[in-house]
């Protein structure tokens, strides 16, 4: 059996195996901003069952996680130095 090494620092370095891309393909989808993607869902409570949350949200990148959570702890006009 192979074995693969998933590197998430960006979606660019790793690319999907052949398994990742017939999973991909045969996904249901629908629209995720209208709460219609069962595997946006099925992740999103997954996720907050694994933390032990009321709710989870996925967003496709770390920036934009990083951006909501400035966001939140921050009002318009506010200064903010981050690393």
């Amino acid at each position: 059996m192979a074995q693969f090494i998933i590197d998430l620092r960006s979606d660019t370095v790793t690319q999907p195996t052949p398994a990742m891309r017939r999973a991909m393909e045969q996904a249901v989808v629908g629209d995720d901003v209208y709460g219609e993607d069962p595997t946006v869902n099925k992740l999103q409570e997954r996720a907050a069952e694994i933390f032990g949350k009321e709710a989870a949200l996925f967003v496709p990148s770390g920036t934009m996680g990083n951006q909501i959570a400035v966001k939140l702890h921050t009002r318009a006009g506010d200064e903010v130095i981050l690393d």
